[in-house]
């Protein structure tokens, strides 16, 4: 038996999570002493690109190289990874947790009958069974489920999985999968998509404002720091409510959910559906002039200070 990790790409570029889970498929392959194998599906990324899926652990991937799968179609991309997971006799599947993985996988579980679980964070515990560690309550707790049947389906939490990686190659394999024009009954005739900055939920690095910057007049101390950080930029719900920034940079439990390397937050006092959307991030700074904000209290590192004279001293300094 083996592992298939969905590869998702966006923009003509294999996400960052993506890769996270090429990783986790690979080790958990090892763990099993299975053989794990990406897929590709579409010709948006390029042959660069998917070659150096092995970098990451995996040593084959099957490319679909049909321009009908160039659209993330939800119909077509689940009968094609069915046919991937019998061609390779492949009981697994694992991709990154998304609103276009999550769609698929749940066709793809009901065509497989297959276990689902959801939020990974954790290598399964094979002990007794096949156990695995998922984040619930926003980040808050951990649950952990037993995933009982014999096909899997395993949804990896951005962040979660640390990969090493290699200077290897991966053999690509073409794949054609018998899809009808069935399959495309559903046509995608618009996308609209965020262009020219970094997608919040694929940023290492985040530097949100919140109300004490005083107005969107003042948010170019926001984007001169993340500039200089080569970092996303995000707000709280009470600015994107006010129309000072747009919504698709509200994080929170409402909002855009991350859990980057770093998570800059400057004056947000923190409350509890904005400190839920960003509980997974690893390191979270506060610049904060209250210095009774909540935030402080979840914060690895803060300073109580104006930001209006922290963040342009920070930014030079992060430029120099």
């Amino acid at each position: 038996m083996s592992v298939i990790v969905f590869i998702e790409v966006a923009d003509k570029e294999i996400r960052g999570s993506s890769l996270e889970a090429v990783g986790y498929g690979a080790e958990l392959a090892k763990m099993t002493n299975s053989t794990a194998v990406a897929l590709v599906l579409g010709n948006e990324a390029s042959a660069e690109q998917i070659a150096k899926i092995g970098n990451y652990g995996i040593s084959k991937v099957l490319h679909a190289q049909d321009s009908r799968l160039d659209v993330g179609n939800i119909q077509a991309y689940s009968n094609a990874i069915v046919q991937a997971l019998d061609k390779e006799n492949a009981n697994t599947l694992i991709y990154a947790k998304s609103s276009l993985g999550d769609a698929i996988a749940a066709r793809v579980a009901a065509e497989k009958k297959a276990s689902f679980g959801t939020n990974i964070v954790e290598l399964p515990n094979l002990s007794n069974g096949f156990v695995v560690k998922k984040a619930v309550f926003t980040g808050k707790a951990f649950q952990y489920i037993a995933l009982n049947r014999e096909n899997k389906i395993l949804a990896i939490k951005k962040g979660a999985f640390a990969v090493q990686m290699t200077d290897d190659k991966a053999n690509v394999e073409s794949f054609s999968p018998n899809l009808s024009d069935k399959d495309f009954a559903v046509k995608i005739t618009k996308t609209d998509k965020v262009t020219g900055e970094l997608l919040l939920p694929e940023a290492d690095l985040v530097v949100s404002g919140g109300r004490g910057l005083k107005g969107p007049e003042n948010w170019g101390v926001i984007l001169d720091l993340a500039k200089a950080l080569n970092a996303a930029t995000g707000c709280s719900k009470p600015v994107s409510d006010l129309d000072w920034r747009p919504h698709h940079e509200h994080v929170g439990q409402t909002g855009v959910k991350v859990s980057p390397n770093l998570y800059i937050a400057v004056g947000i006092s923190g409350a509890i559906q904005h400190l839920a959307g960003v509980s997974s991030s690893k390191c979270i700074v506060v610049i904060n002039k209250d210095a009774e904000a909540p935030f402080f209290k979840a914060a690895d590192y803060g300073i109580v200070g104006d930001a209006f004279e922290i963040l342009p001293k920070l930014t030079k300094a992060l430029q120099a």
